[in-house]
């Protein structure tokens, strides 16, 4: 007999895993849904855990669930739908398994999300990315990482997640200079590096030999370990904080790794290249997923325009130049959610059955 224990952990064993190739990071997003959900279908039943089965899963249950999440946990609409995203692969795959499931997926897949408010994407202007780079001082081994971190970040674009995952093998040194990403759900994909940016790395790279950190991570840690999300996050905030005393204009902005990810994509789109390079250059699955960069850039432009008087207008010499740049089961779910690989998860559980730089820069 299959039992929703057994169904739960072939979704994220069998499916999330060896047919998607999710990243740990996403399985763990999963297995934080999964487990809210659990618990609060046992709290608003009345049902134990070891009792809790597919018929008890319905529309009605899903609607009371979300709304929970938002009303009681104090989830963001964001979140939420976040979470519907999640239910809706989680109730396919159980659809699959269980046909007389069908209806009710059928049902939750039918379950709108919530409509967000249009969030402002930041990114930074020249003289801010130009502030940060000179705040850092390569004449250290960490100083040197920490050059080779911001070079890779703003000529690749790429997710902080795809830096902490490098390795010095993925690096092409001699030319064509490139990089291999390995982005969401394993997908790989070549990015081009700058002579500048192989420069910078080959420093770094020299001093970390000269201190005989050994590691197949492009970047480590001072124990010599592959960096972490939180790391790369911490030395983004560290020289933004430096460079805002040059630059008060960085105080206003909360600058994270992903904001160069967004300044190199929206840089590109106002360097005149074409939707189609920067969606593949981030490594986005949907151009409608870029597309965003171009409405940016046509309403900085339409803003820029403002400022000008119409052509009927008085107009001065120097009025009719741009003022705009134009610049280049609750235990299994639970280790899931802790780090390691599923390898270690899966030794550990084996006995359940249910329960992302140009030279101007320099």
């Amino acid at each position: 007999m299959t039992t929703l224990g057994t169904l739960i952990v072939s979704f994220f064993r069998n499916y999330l895993v060896n047919q998607k190739g999710y990243p740990q990071n996403t399985v763990a997003s999963f297995s934080d849904c999964i487990k809210l959900l659990i618990l609060y279908s046992c709290d608003h039943l009345d049902v134990e855990i070891d009792k809790l089965d597919l018929n008890h899963f319905t529309d009605d249950l899903i609607l009371d669930f979300l709304d929970h999440l938002e009303n009681e946990r104090g989830n963001t609409v964001a979140t939420r739908n976040q979470r519907l995203a999640t239910i809706k692969t989680f109730f396919r795959f159980l659809a699959l398994q269980n046909p007389t499931f069908i209806a009710v997926c059928e049902r939750v897949c039918a379950i709108s999300a919530k409509k967000t408010v249009h969030k402002v994407i930041e990114s930074l202007e020249n003289d801010e990315v130009a502030a940060i780079f000179t705040a850092v001082k390569a004449d250290t081994l960490w100083g040197a990482r920490d050059q080779a971190l911001f070079f890779m970040l703003y000529n690749t674009g790429a997710r902080v997640q795809e830096l902490v995952d490098l390795n010095l093998s993925d690096l092409r040194m001699e030319k064509p200079y490139q990089v291999l990403l390995t982005g969401k759900g394993q997908k790989q994909r070549i990015t081009p590096l700058y002579p500048e940016t192989i420069a910078v790395i080959q420093h770094y790279i020299k001093l970390r030999d000269q201190s005989r950190f050994e590691s197949e991570a492009l970047f480590v840690n001072s124990k010599g370990e592959r960096i972490t999300r939180f790391g790369i996050r911490f030395i983004v905030k560290k020289y933004a904080s430096l460079a805002a005393e040059s630059t008060p204009s960085l105080k206003a902005k909360n600058v994270t790794p992903h904001t160069f990810r967004h300044t190199t994509a929206l840089h590109m789109i106002q360097s005149g290249n074409d939707i189609t390079v920067v969606c593949a250059w981030l490594g986005h699955a949907d151009i409608k997923t870029t597309n965003i960069y171009v409405d940016i850039n046509n309403e900085m432009k339409r803003k820029a325009l403002e400022t000008f008087p119409p052509p009927s207008a008085p107009q001065t010499k120097e009025s009719n130049e741009p003022h705009w740049h134009d610049p280049p089961i609750l235990a299994f779910l639970n280790d899931i959610s802790r780090p390691g690989t599923l390898c270690e998860v899966e030794k550990k559980q084996s006995s359940i059955k249910s329960s992302q730089i140009h030279s101007h820069f320099t």
